[in-house]
């Protein structure tokens, strides 16, 4: 339960957190690369429009959310995986910071994309496993 709230307090969604108590943990997981994706859209337009305050909100928006992700993240169980992801998720933190400092739109656009490689596999998951399934990678 302890990982629900870290990552739901993460999100920053009121409607998120209500769809916590019945999401499960892949489900969860979406939502949070859902959030994600939104937010480095949002950066991108800001970027754009040089609306310099507001991309910083959504970079950070978007730190907080790799930040609960990489907090949900259940080493003994993903093993090579959760090691794996955790690696990818500091440095697409460390490009964050880049982003933000630089405005660079072309490091924006690889981080956009490495996430949503991640959250389309995270989409399959489910088809993959069945309808009980309880990631391995992240905590319960």
């Amino acid at each position: 339960m302890r990982s629900y709230s870290r990552a739901a307090e993460s999100y920053g969604s009121v409607q998120v957190v209500t769809g916590v108590a019945t999401a499960n943990n892949v489900q969860l997981i979406q939502m949070l690369f859902d959030g994600l994706i939104e937010s480095l859209a949002t950066a991108k337009g800001h970027i754009e429009n040089r609306a310099i305050e507001d991309k910083s909100k959504a970079i950070a928006r978007a730190g907080r959310i790799v930040v609960g992700l990489q907090g949900a993240l259940d080493f003994e169980r993903g093993g090579e995986l959760a090691q794996n992801l955790h690696e990818l998720y500091a440095y697409v933190t460390r490009r964050l910071f880049h982003i933000n400092a630089h405005n660079d739109l072309q490091a924006l656009d690889e981080v956009t994309m490495l996430i949503k490689d991640i959250s389309q596999a995270w989409q399959t998951l489910p088809s993959l496993l069945g309808s009980q399934v309880k990631s391995a990678t992240y905590a319960n």
